[in-house]
């Protein structure tokens, strides 16, 4: 099964070009996962903060004493 139209490997890789899938398309996918990978960080830091929001509800000074604690 051939995906870039080579029926053998029996010849000189420079003449061929690259040889992988999705060819010119790494700048693009390199910016995607950026932006997932912010998305990703914004999300878990909004997550967390309401988490400790919620948790520090509660008696304050108690919970900054257990956070010294530790």
């Amino acid at each position: 099964m051939s995906t870039n139209g080579m029926t053998s490997w029996a010849v000189d890789l420079k003449d061929v070009g690259a040889i992988y899938p999705f060819q010119g398309s790494e700048v693009l996918m390199v910016i995607l996962a950026v932006v997932f990978w912010l998305g990703w960080h914004y999300l878990q830091l909004r997550e967390e903060g309401a988490e400790i929001a919620s948790e520090m509800k509660g008696n304050p000074e108690e919970t900054k004493e257990a956070i010294d604690r530790y």
